[in-house]
């Protein structure tokens, strides 16, 4: 009985990757602790969106300047985004859907100041609204 439990178990730690056998991000990401992510750079009054969570990648931004206040704003084609920093002073909704359609995943965001290393799905567009 004991032989065939440790073969089961040698034989489950076979098919189980280890996190070096991951893509080396996914390894570096998952040996990560909350206390060693680093907030990104995002200047106040700002919207800022990462391509890769824990505020990597590719950085957007985005400015009240240059968006309309409560309308929808797709991200570019292929340009979805897995962290944020809403530093605008005013609330944002993030969407999975790039129409900004309720139904898929949407959160909303106070404009206060909120970081979100890891956002529960991908973002593809937003909408910045009125205090």
């Amino acid at each position: 009985m004991r032989t065939t439990v440790l073969v089961a178990a040698l034989a489950m730690t076979a098919l189980v990757p280890s996190a070096t056998a991951l893509a080396p991000d996914r390894a570096a990401a998952a040996a990560r602790k909350p206390s060693d992510i680093r907030l990104g750079a995002c200047e106040a009054g700002r919207l800022c969106l990462w391509k890769k969570p824990d505020f990597t990648g590719v950085r957007q931004t985005h400015e009240l300047s240059t968006v309309d206040i409560e309308s929808c704003v797709p991200l570019p084609r292929g340009g979805d985004a897995q962290s944020l920093a809403n530093r605008t002073g005013r609330p944002v909704t993030t969407y999975q859907s790039a129409e900004c359609a309720e139904t898929g995943e949407f959160e909303t965001y106070p404009g206060s100041g909120a970081w979100v290393p890891r956002s529960p799905y991908q973002v593809r567009a937003f909408k910045i609204w009125e205090n």
